[in-house]
């Protein structure tokens, strides 16, 4: 039951999130007038939830593994389009970092899930 609260706490937050965005947008966001911009960051977080549903309902652990990894691909997507927005290029830092922690995880996750050691 615990499990089940927090799913729905983040799933509340990230919608919570989804509506701030589209209808109180950042100023820099509204200089812009851009319906494809929005269009975007709707793709993205459905995404963001079809995964997190993965995620939760996924029948193997492999399953898991792959959500998660796609999961943080779409927040470096986020971070893509949130750095052209705005104009501010450390988001392109944060999304080059977060790929690579990704991956990193990816890997620990497989080899861990294969039963091997990190020395391996």
């Amino acid at each position: 039951m615990n499990r089940r609260l927090r799913w729905l706490a983040g799933l509340l937050i990230i919608i919570a999130l989804f509506v701030g965005i589209i209808f109180y947008p950042p100023a820099s966001m509204l200089e812009w007038q851009s319906i494809s911009l929005m269009r975007f960051f709707f793709i993205l977080s459905l995404c963001c939830v079809f995964c997190l549903y993965r995620i939760m309902r996924g029948p193997t652990p492999a399953d898991r593994v792959v959500s998660i990894d796609i999961l943080g691909i779409l927040i470096v997507g986020f971070c893509a389009v949130l750095g052209i927005s705005t104009g501010r290029p450390w988001y392109i830092d944060i999304g080059i970092a977060w790929a690579l922690q990704s991956f990193i995880a990816t890997i620990a996750l497989a080899k861990y899930l294969e039963g091997k050691g990190f020395e391996e």
